[in-house]
């Protein structure tokens, strides 16, 4: 193109997707994964209430989905003690992290994170030209000290951390976490990043106060709720936040049937409560396994478990490589000492038991160097 209508700054950033998708792989190897334990998903899939309720909409698919998502708000208020108005709704939390930056990023802000954090968030800062400020974990765990003393040293207006973690699965403390936000400067907004919240125990989530204008929480019906392929997220905060959504998002990204199915999902708690039990059974089988072939876990408050491979990150790419080779898709943490790890999510009974055959074969594998 002779005369680029496009901005400067696109003209500088690559062309990428944050995760490479298991379809992705799958084409690449020319089969189908026999176990997908790589992105997280709930392979126990929504609540059967969720199901249906998306099936009975599929007629009306016709119509627009209802823009300010006034039943599923309306509901999740109900949920969680606040006002309507103190909820947005998006295409998942990606979708929401997307406004959230355009809503906040100009070229040259310093942003905060962590080093090998979730990337969705670097993709859309960077996409709107924000400097990417990275602190280390700490043990395995969000530094929230470190993250603090970032935001305070380049007086940044915005710092995410997830909580649970991923890739790592660990947590803070709802005190920890309540300490950091009330040490935050009030000028900075922390995006704080939920979406495993279903699968932790009590003590993890701070009280949700939508008196704090600096936070802004962010949750998911993609992962205790089995809906990721629906793509519904929210947001829980001050309504002077949350009004600030309505000046730029999208109000026709929602699905219908997404919508439909995410209320009757909320409205099936006892749904939630199964899953909770059939992952926390599934960590342990996880466990059980690393353990059979001499490797530890870093415990895990989500739906998958950390491995550690006892090595290095070159040791534990190679056993990654060989069980997706053979057929089971898993991922890794991207940054040092983390991707001494594999991260492998929770499975059907089949699925684990795939991954317990083939893993020390794979480790036989990385020994060999091939």
């Amino acid at each position: 193109m002779r005369n680029p209508i496009f901005t400067k700054l696109l003209s500088q950033l690559p062309a990428t997707v944050p995760f490479v998708g298991p379809e992705t792989q799958e084409r690449a190897r020319g089969a189908l994964f026999d176990a997908r334990l790589g992105a997280n998903e709930s392979v126990f899939g929504p609540s059967p209430k969720a199901v249906a309720a998306m099936q009975a909409v599929s007629e009306e698919i016709w119509k627009y989905a209802d823009p300010t998502s006034f039943e599923l708000r309306t509901a999740l208020a109900e949920h969680h003690s606040v006002d309507i108005d103190n909820i947005v709704v998006g295409e998942g939390i990606d979708g929401l992290l997307g406004y959230l930056a355009r809503m906040v990023v100009q070229e040259g802000d310093d942003i905060i994170t962590s080093d090998g954090a979730y990337p969705t968030f670097n993709y859309h800062v960077i996409g709107y030209g924000g400097i990417l400020n990275k602190v280390p974990y700490k043990e395995d765990h969000e530094d929230l000290d470190g993250l603090l003393k970032a935001v305070i040293n380049t007086n940044s207006k915005l710092v995410y951390f997830a909580n649970p973690d991923n890739p790592m699965g660990t947590a803070n403390s709802a005190e920890a976490v309540q300490g950091f936000i009330d040490l935050l400067p009030d000028t900075c907004l922390l995006a704080l990043d939920e979406a495993y919240i279903e699968f932790a125990p009590d003590g993890i989530s701070p009280r949700i106060d939508v008196g704090q204008s600096n936070v802004i929480r962010l949750r998911t019906f993609s992962k205790g709720y089995g809906m990721a392929g629906a793509r519904v997220g929210y947001a829980i905060g001050a309504q002077e936040v949350i009004l600030q959504f309505e000046k730029i998002r999208n109000h026709f990204g929602m699905n219908r049937a997404a919508q439909a199915g995410a209320l009757a999902a909320l409205q099936d708690q006892e749904w939630i409560e199964h899953i909770r039990d059939q992952v926390k059974h599934g960590r342990d089988q996880i466990g059980e396994i690393a353990h059979d072939n001499g490797l530890s876990i870093i415990p895990s408050v989500t739906n998958f478990v950390a491995i550690d491979c006892g090595r290095d990150s070159t040791f534990a790419k190679l056993v990654l490589s060989y069980l997706v080779a053979h057929g089971i898709f898993v991922r890794m943490p991207f940054v040092t000492p983390q991707d001494r790890c594999i991260r492998v999510s929770v499975g059907l009974e089949e699925d684990i038991s795939l991954f317990a055959n083939l893993l020390p074969k794979a480790l036989s594998a990385a020994r060999s160097g091939s």
